[in-house]
């Protein structure tokens, strides 16, 4: 019976089904998978409809929606990973959806409750479940959507809003290595802004400054604090951390700077290795002092930067298998991958 139950067990793996995509060649972008989620509100009802599944397609919305007109919108970012056992694991969607809640307040949206959020997520990547790529050949990236689609014409709140999931597999963000640029006349946002929540309208601005960092070669580029333009905060969809000695430090989430979730979990994978993690004020001068730096992201993961440049002069930094980035990096994949016991219930398994 044993071994009958082991074949069995063995076919069922040899089933698994998978969309027709070149898994080796996976890029960072959208590949159109089969399903999404959508789930209304409304003022009249006072709560969001029971969600369902439709076809991945394109919406309609109202030429005065509050999305399009006013940019009220946020947007969460996730990944569901393939175990070597072909199980399926997300990574702190509880994270994500307390966040878009915060964000939703800030923004003057009704938000799902968490677990709305989170059965949102799991319903999308169930119906994708052929898209959700092989053990380390990459993610399902989960793109969670609250928009303002109600009619409006004046400067308000919407009347009615859209929670919308889709997904997408993926590969890496960046393969390249990192060089970043300081952008010291762009600013990416200002206290009693909205840089400290997912907000759509957190983006646009940043492409001019980053589309011209692109064109001379860089990667990304690093943003100063508005106030007094001297210290860091972070890359146009990133953290940033800088190591020097037994220090790893990374710039004070106050409200100017997004909480990452990737960065919440490095810092508390660096303590338990023992570095002294500080979150606080980074000056420029200091992070260019630096012996190692690393970005993080759910969409970039942890990645060593190898350079910035400030001003014309181009500082270089530790690169490597023995960087500390790198160790957090397999550490962090390998508890995302299921190969890494979770002794901290990061994840959760949905098939």
């Amino acid at each position: 019976m044993g071994s009958l139950s082991q074949q069995n067990e063995v076919e069922c793996k040899e089933k698994t089904e998978y969309a027709n995509v070149n898994w080796d060649e996976l890029e960072f972008a959208l590949t159109k998978t089969d399903y999404m989620y959508v789930m209304n509100f409304t003022q009249d009802d006072g709560k969001f409809s029971q969600g369902t599944i439709a076809r991945f397609g394109n919406i309609e919305l109202c030429p005065s929606s509050g999305i399009l007109n006013y940019g009220q919108g946020l947007f969460e970012g996730l990944k569901a990973y393939r175990k070597e056992d072909e199980g399926i694991l997300l990574f702190r969607p509880q994270e994500n959806a307390l966040r878009m809640k915060i964000g939703a307040d800030r923004m003057c949206m009704p938000s799902p409750t968490v677990e709305q959020f989170i059965d949102a997520v799991k319903k999308t990547v169930l119906a994708n479940k052929r898209w959700v790529p092989p053990h380390r050949k990459g993610s399902l990236y989960i793109r969670p959507l609250l928009m303002g689609t109600g009619q409006n014409l004046g400067v308000k709140p919407a009347s009615e809003y859209t929670f919308l999931v889709y997904a997408s597999p993926v590969g890496s963000y960046n393969k390249a290595e990192l060089n970043l640029m300081v952008e010291d006349k762009v600013h990416r946002a200002t206290p009693g802004g909205t840089g400290g929540v997912k907000a759509v309208t957190n983006y646009s601005p940043v492409y001019k400054p980053l589309t011209q960092a692109r064109a001379k070669g860089f990667s990304d580029v690093l943003f100063l604090d508005a106030l007094t333009g001297s210290n860091i905060e972070e890359g146009s969809a990133c953290n940033i951390f800088f190591l020097k000695g037994n220090v790893i430090s990374t710039p004070i989430a106050d409200g100017t700077i997004l909480p990452g979730i990737t960065r919440k979990s490095i810092m508390e994978l660096a303590s338990g290795f023992g570095y002294q993690v500080e979150e606080r004020v980074v000056p420029l001068e200091e992070a260019l002092d630096a012996e190692e730096v690393f970005c993080t992201g759910t969409a970039m993961v942890v990645k060593s930067v190898a350079s910035i440049t400030y001003q014309g002069k181009r500082i270089e930094y530790k690169l490597g298998a023995e960087t500390v980035a790198q160790k957090l990096h397999a550490t962090l994949t390998g508890i995302q991958t299921g190969g890494i016991e979770d002794k901290l219930g990061w994840t959760m398994a949905i098939a």
